[in-house]
């Protein structure tokens, strides 16, 4: 590959140095986009958010994420590119093929641009008027000192790098390369095994102080990565089955222990019923939280924090608890799984968020009841699965007959996640409620639970029918 970053991937002089012992080459125009604003304020967001109040050590930034995905893409590109079916083509067809390798380069270092404090959770909700950090993106590629950089510096165009960052849209962006190419690096940055994972997966798991996230070997899997021989994306040889099971388990056992993790959901599910609320104009100011998307994080806690003062009640005992001096969490008073809970999952599971806080409210009653003393219903949490579900697993093995077959059919471990479907394993359905309501409850029949969800999940669907 004749792309400059590719070729001083290990001979550059400029580097960068992250965890862990990462060195990321940087070229002079590579260093003009780590530079410009929207990128420079990704280093005052943390990548994760709410885990650090489980694991104290997770405060990287999206910027070091960001870097560890490029210099990932560059070794994809490196792995790839050798494979390239137009390297003895036309000048055009050459020509193509660098401009979709700079286009996934860029993407790889700007996919994250869009993002602002808490954003996935804030995501998750759903809620109208809200853009995502994607659309963000294009925003930033099409004006600003992303823009002027792209346009000064590198062949490809915003069209092209959001069709690798939103696959989805590509018809939204006819000016793209060729669809193929796009195609196949669009699998590179978000697919079953893509270099976004290969960062996020080992750096979390590093700053987080768990292993879960880094027992697979990343460069074996780069070693056994081609492309399909049948459809424009990526494929793993065989040779690399075993690391990518690992990774697959890997990832599962991150979102079970660390994403997923109760007391990180506690404070998720606090956050989220809180923007909801604020974001409702009865009983006070209505903050629009779009204000505070170009904030670093401190500053955005900052105006949560405030608008919650001047809200009061329940919406400032939920932002205090998070943000305040003491911190204090709702607790678990129950949870269900698909092999704990099936019933109460499927009932709950990928809901609208403004149906799960519109169902507390009869849930709140019940409790109430039972304990002989109000609860409020804005401190009565549903935490399910939100709509979207995680990305498919199931990548592409090709063996070495020049078949190919999915992980899950070559592999046991992989076809239980492919099969079953991931987010109902490791995506529980739980309810949170303030800790002296979780130990009143402590005391009754251990089906009661049950009872005032199926109740209050009949009542809400009445009132929404």
């Amino acid at each position: 590959m004749s792309v400059p970053e590719v070729h001083l991937m290990d001979r550059g002089p400029s580097r960068l140095r992250i965890p862990p012992a990462m060195d990321v080459p940087v070229t002079a125009r590579v260093q003009r986009l780590i530079d410009t604003s929207p990128m420079r304020r990704l280093a005052s967001i943390s990548q994760l958010g709410l885990v650090s109040m489980v694991y104290p050590g997770a405060m990287h930034s999206r910027l070091e994420h960001s870097l560890g995905v490029y210099t990932w893409a560059l070794r994809v590109l490196n792995q790839v590119g050798q494979q390239s079916p137009v390297e003895q083509g036309s000048a055009n067809q050459i020509a193509e093929d660098m401009r979709a390798s700079e286009s996934f380069i860029v993407a790889s270092l700007v996919h994250d641009a869009g993002h602002w404090p808490f954003c996935h959770p804030i995501e998750d909700m759903g809620q109208s008027g809200m853009p995502r950090h994607e659309e963000r993106v294009e925003a930033m590629l099409r004006s600003g000192p992303l823009a002027d950089a792209l346009a000064a510096d590198w062949s490809c165009t915003a069209d092209d790098v959001m069709a690798i960052v939103c696959p989805k849209k590509i018809d939204q962006y006819p000016a793209a390369t060729s669809s193929e190419h796009i195609a196949f690096y669009a699998s590179c940055l978000s697919g079953p095994i893509d270099v976004d994972k290969l960062d996020y997966l080992q750096r979390d798991s590093l700053h987080a102080g768990v292993p879960y996230g880094r027992n697979f070997d990343p460069m074996r899997i780069i070693a056994s990565l081609v492309r399909h021989p049948d459809r424009p994306k990526l494929a793993i040889h065989e040779k690399g089955r075993t690391a990518a099971e690992m990774m697959v388990f890997g990832r599962y056992v991150m979102f079970s222990e660390v994403y997923w993790h109760h007391t990180v959901r506690a404070a998720t599910a606090m956050l989220q019923r809180a923007v909801h609320e604020l974001q409702q104009s009865a009983g006070g100011e209505k903050a629009d939280i779009t204000e505070w998307m170009d904030l670093s994080e401190s500053a955005w806690v900052r105006q949560f924090v405030d608008a919650a003062d001047r809200r009061g009640g329940p919406v400032k005992s939920l932002a205090d608890g998070l943000f305040g001096p003491t911190r204090k969490l709702l607790k678990r008073a129950a949870q269900f799984n698909v092999e704990s809970g099936e019933d109460m999952h499927q009932m709950l599971a990928r809901r609208p968020y403004w149906w799960l806080a519109s169902c507390s409210q009869p849930l709140a009653t019940s409790i109430g009841d039972a304990i002989g003393k109000p609860v409020e219903p804005e401190l009565v949490l549903i935490d399910a699965p939100p709509v979207k579900l995680e990305v498919d697993i199931n990548i592409d093995i090709v063996l070495r007959s020049g078949e190919v077959a999915t992980l899950g059919d070559v592999s046991p471990v992989a076809s239980v996640l492919a099969n079953r479907q991931f987010d109902n394993h490791v995506k529980r359905v739980r309810v949170f409620v303030p800790e002296w309501v979780r130990d009143r409850l402590a005391d009754l029949p251990g089906d009661s639970m049950r009872r005032w969800l199926t109740d209050a999940v009949a009542e809400t669907e009445k009132q929404w029918a």
